[in-house]
C-alpha cells in the first residue's frame, strides 16, 4: 500500500490548525482548482467523530464522488478520515498535530490504494503518487497561509 507523508511547519497554534484541517469550508477553498464540493453527509463547518461527507470534484478531467468518514479523532492532536466509497480501493489519511513553542507540525500521512490489481499498481508508479502528493501539498500550503494570517491578527 503506498504511503505519502508531508510534514508542514506552521507559525501557528495547534488548535487552529487542527481546526482549518477538518473545516469543510476550509477544504473547499484549498482545492477550489478541482472544482471541489461537498454534496452529503457533513456539507459544512468542523467535522467531528463519526460523522462522514461525500465530495464531488474533477480529477483527471473526470468528474467523480467520494465519500470518507472521521474513524479517530483526539482533538487537538490527531485524527484520521478513512475512504467508504469512492475511486480508490482504499485509502486512510492520518491526520498528526504537534506543538512546540506556539508553532506547529502538520503530519499528513495518506495510506492509499488503487483499484484494478497490476493497473492500478502501475497508475500509482506512473503518476497517482505524484498526482496525490501534489494535492495535499497544494492543500497544506493553502493551510499554513491562512492559519498564519489567523495567528498574525491575534
Amino acid at each position: 500500500m503506498p504511503l505519502i507523508e508531508i510534514k508542514t511547519r506552521i507559525n501557528a497554534d495547534l488548535q487552529t490548525c487542527f481546526d482549518l484541517s477538518r473545516n469543510i469550508d476550509f477544504h473547499k477553498a484549498s482545492l477550489e482548482h478541482s472544482n471541489e464540493k461537498a454534496i452529503a453527509g457533513k456539507t459544512s463547518g468542523l467535522i467531528e467523530l463519526g460523522e462522514w461527507v461525500t465530495w464531488e470534484a474533477k480529477h483527471f478531467g473526470f468528474t467523480q464522488q467520494l465519500t470518507s468518514k472521521i474513524t479517530q479523532f483526539d482533538s487537538p492532536n490527531y485524527f484520521v478520515d478513512e475512504m467508504v466509497s469512492g475511486a480508490f480501493k482504499s485509502f486512510k489519511h492520518e491526520h498528526v498535530f504537534s506543538s512546540k513553542e506556539n508553532k506547529t507540525l502538520m503530519i499528513d500521512r495518506f495510506h492509499f490504494q488503487s483499484p484494478y490489481g497490476i493497473f492500478g499498481r502501475v497508475a500509482n508508479v506512473l503518476f497517482l503518487k505524484r498526482y496525490m502528493t501534489n494535492l495535499l501539498s497544494t492543500r497544506n500550503a493553502f493551510l499554513k497561509q491562512k492559519a498564519e494570517e489567523i495567528s498574525d491578527n491575534q
